[in-house]
């Protein structure tokens, strides 16, 4: 049964998601010992179609032992190493599933600084976003099951069918929400802890579709750099840098975190947004419509999907949606306002477009549904 829904899931990373083709490199990134049945499908299937694929074992046991007593000058021959591959490389798979999502739990915040800085900007963020064609997904491990709270055989069938959605369908059904945002300049956000406004004026739009993440499931754009003011409160668990966030609010005045809160940890909280002077202004506005995916899991790639949810990200703008902001950090950070979440509104330029998570507009409610979007059968 695995078997068959690994090689529905290899097939569509390769053919749809990157749209592999004969004479291609890829560049197959493995975290985690259970995911390596998985990454030999999709060798197996990148192979057969003509393609060389460099693969690379990787997981936190192993970062951290790197990331306790590593140098500048080791992190920067490992940035000119992995460079240096990323640079023959067409396109990139980094499948995700790490035995411990805590294993940089204790690693000091400068080190963990100075590998975004010097590692992850220049060979992830600048080459691998911007110059090759690439996917990133979770392995539905245990690890992951247990931050979800459920069984991993629970967790394997609702995995199977958010990941193997018809994504085909769902581009098309983002199309009216993506004009939707064109058409805005002023957003109002309104949820219990919640009124923030700023403005998206002809900022680029981008639909999320299986193209760049599996699963998948938003339309984004970013806020003009300094429009921001009023006060989020997220909702959402946040599992961040081998950290766990829960109740993170942020202030912010003309676009700038002016203070940042949590339940726990408001100081690495606070460190982070430090990192530079971009970590405390945002880089992204998404709104997620995955209607398989319904609850927080500790686990960004799902999260930022959740139907009747948005994120508001700290952080890097992308290039497809820049809005200028620099910075070595992007922090998805996820608001769900599904009644059952306390609710909320969102307002484009006065104009009610969701209340409660639910689109005003029945027609791109529909759209989005899990009838409309339902994808393989995998029994």
């Amino acid at each position: 049964m695995k078997d068959k829904r690994n090689t529905a899931l290899a097939r569509q990373l390769i053919e749809y998601s990157i749209e592999l083709k004969r004479g291609e490199t890829l560049y197959l990134e493995v975290k985690g010992k259970e995911t390596l049945e998985l990454g030999k499908e999709i060798i197996r299937l990148a192979t057969e179609k003509g393609a060389t694929t460099f693969w690379y074992y990787n997981d936190e046991s192993l970062i951290r032992q790197f990331l306790k007593s590593a140098g500048e000058d080791q992190f920067k021959k490992l940035t000119e190493l992995h460079m240096a591959l990323m640079k023959q490389t067409d396109a990139y798979i980094g499948l995700r599933g790490s035995d411990n999502s805590f294993d940089l739990a204790d690693i000091d915040q400068d080190q963990i600084d100075r590998m975004n800085t010097l590692f992850y900007k220049p060979v992830h963020l600048e080459q691998r976003v911007k110059h090759t064609k690439w996917v990133v997904l979770r392995y539905p491990n245990n690890s992951m099951a247990q931050l979800a709270q459920t069984s991993q055989e629970a967790f394997e069938d609702f995995y199977y069918e958010v990941c193997c959605a018809d994504y085909v369908r769902m581009s098309k059904a983002q199309d009216k929400l993506k004009s939707l945002f064109e058409a805005t300049d002023r957003v109002h956000i309104k949820s219990p802890g919640t009124d923030l406004t700023f403005s998206i004026k002809d900022i680029q739009v981008v639909k999320c579709d299986g193209h760049r993440n599996i699963p998948d499931g938003e339309v984004y754009t970013a806020p003009v750099r300094d429009s921001i003011n009023g006060t989020i409160t997220y909702n959402t668990p946040s599992l961040y840098q081998g950290v766990l966030y829960n109740g993170i609010s942020l202030t912010f005045k003309d676009g700038k975190i002016i203070d940042a809160t949590a339940d726990a940890n408001a100081d690495k909280l606070n460190k982070i947004l430090d990192s530079d002077e971009g970590a405390r202004y945002v880089g992204e506005f998404a709104i997620g419509v995955n209607p398989f995916i319904l609850h927080p899991m500790k686990d960004t790639l799902f999260d930022e999907k959740i139907a009747g949810s948005f994120h508001l990200t700290p952080g890097q703008c992308y290039d497809e949606a820049p809005n200028g902001n620099q910075s070595s950090i992007h922090w998805d950070l996820v608001l769900i306002q599904r009644a059952d979440y306390g609710g909320g509104e969102i307002w484009f330029d006065d104009k009610l477009i969701r209340k409660d998570g639910v689109f005003t507009d029945e027609e791109l409610e529909q759209a989005f549904s899990a009838e409309n979007l339902k994808g393989y059968d995998l029994s």
